[in-house]
């Protein structure tokens, strides 16, 4: 039984607001809409792109009023015929209309199968599929604009007239082979040869964008770190503007990671909290240190705090944890507020650069040192502030491609070493079958992330859309 022929029926709002939207989508969706709402005309009498007003009845008794949109086939979400009913939001409410539904030769919709049929009838191709779902997941405008724009195509239109330009020379080299005694050429090896370097330079590129992707996706990750006592806690619960963290006196207070989320001008942040670094003989805090140390392993952003009061003249101490390239460091230099002159001491203290312990020469970061009280919340702005200034997102509001789904970096890897084959054996004059083979390779791998041109599982199809909400 073809299950992507049925006639599917599922609320398409989440619950709790005062109108619900159930979607009706499949061949048969009309004539089931028509069996349980009543108005002037019936439905199947009515264009595409058009509303009625009516009422919704189990036999003769009226369920609710409700608002019913038509689309015909192919101008819908699914491409299929649909029907969407606008009704009160009341519990009761929906469950009759689905009832009704069902009984009328309707089944339950499976998460994600709205968008799935939408796929599979070519109104969206797969990247742009997955984008709905980090589009309603989107908390941030950073994450939003990320989505938004991979549905709207981002890479998708690029990957696929790369790949259709592969394919249209693998197709040549394979003509080659019919005519293998006369020696002829039809595929111009230069023209592969250009064509693999700019497919290399593009996907390189799109690889090298996962890292910010995801992590706009997910929030940027912000651990603070520093001695016990330095003020951690304090500047967490500034940031957030509520008391989150246990503060005290007593060093080694906090022994696990406190994470909270905060959006700073439209990007979100993980602040993780973690436990103040020290020599100790106390097990449990030990094990606290351990986890902030692979807290720092996996942030984008480390936040130093020292204690101004214990330093002398203003003298920063190096860093003395290795950051992996790319990682940004801020150092906070709190409790200016307990200097005598903290004002002179600010000032000097705010041109002081500091270079980050990176290992990598190349990467060491040189930002200033930001004075700061977390007690009195001096200082807090210039550190949110600084926190945005750390994510480059100007390329990502003009619309650049930016990779977030790891299902595609994996793809994108995959056509990488793929492509490393085709051009070593390019280069080493490979028989036409063999370079036709890695060529092909390359293609197939560009075309699982779209989907198009690709022959996906069953398998796969069912993993990704097993995770959209049902409705969607």
């Amino acid at each position: 039984m073809d299950t992507d022929r049925d006639t599917i029926v599922a609320p398409a709002t989440a619950p709790g607001g005062a109108l619900a939207v159930i979607r009706l989508t499949g061949p048969e969706a009309v004539a089931i809409a028509d069996r349980l709402f009543r108005s002037r005309r019936p439905l199947a009498e009515r264009a595409g792109g058009s509303c009625c007003f009516g009422t919704i009845r189990d036999g003769e008794r009226v369920v609710d009023e409700a608002v019913a949109a038509l689309f015909r086939a192919p101008h819908s979400y699914t491409g299929e015929e649909t029907v969407e009913f606008s009704c009160h939001s009341s519990s009761y409410i929906i469950g009759e209309v689905l009832r009704l539904a069902l009984q009328a030769g309707a089944r339950m919709a499976g998460p994600g199968e709205f968008t799935r049929r939408a796929y599979l009838n070519g109104k969206l191709d797969l990247a742009q599929a997955e984008a709905v779902a980090d589009l309603i997941a989107s908390s941030s405008r950073a994450a939003h604009a990320l989505a938004a724009n991979q549905l709207r195509g981002g890479y998708s239109s690029a990957l696929d007239g790369l790949r259709e330009r592969l394919v249209h020379l693998a197709a040549l080299l394979e003509l080659e082979l019919d005519f293998g005694e006369e020696e002829v050429d039809f595929a111009d090896r230069s023209q592969l040869a250009a064509l693999l370097e700019e497919i290399d330079a593009e996907t390189e590129r799109l690889c090298r964008s996962f890292a910010l992707g995801n992590a706009l996706k997910e929030g940027i990750a912000v651990a603070i770190v520093g001695a016990p006592n330095v003020g951690k806690s304090t500047l967490l619960n500034q940031l957030l503007q509520e008391e989150r963290a246990m503060v005290s006196e007593i060093a080694g207070t906090t022994r696990d990671v406190i994470e909270e989320r905060l959006t700073i001008d439209g990007v979100a942040f993980r602040i993780l909290d973690t436990a103040g670094i020290r020599h100790t003989e106390d097990r449990l805090e030990r094990m606290g240190i351990e986890r902030t140390m692979r807290t720092i392993q996996r942030a984008q952003i480390v936040v130093r705090m020292v204690d101004a009061t214990t330093l002398h003249g203003g003298a920063v101490p190096p860093f003395e944890l290795a950051l992996r390239p790319g990682q940004r460091l801020l150092t906070v230099l709190n409790k200016i507020d307990r200097l005598p002159g903290a004002a002179a001491f600010k000032a000097e203290a705010d041109e002081t650069a500091v270079a980050g312990a990176l290992p990598n020469a190349a990467e060491r970061s040189t930002d200033k040192v930001l004075p700061m009280s977390a007690r009195s919340g001096e200082g807090v702005d210039v550190l949110r502030r600084a926190l945005r200034a750390a994510v480059p997102t100007e390329a990502l509001e003009e619309g650049a491609a930016v990779v977030s789904s790891a299902r595609h970096y994996e793809a994108l890897t995959k056509a990488r070493e793929a492509l490393q084959r085709a051009r070593e054996g390019l280069a080493a004059k490979l028989p036409t079958d063999l370079l036709s083979e890695e060529v092909r390779a390359v293609a197939a791998a560009l075309a699982t992330i779209t989907g198009r041109g690709a022959l996906l599982p069953d398998e796969l199809l069912a993993h990704i859309f097993s995770k959209f909400c049902i409705g969607k």
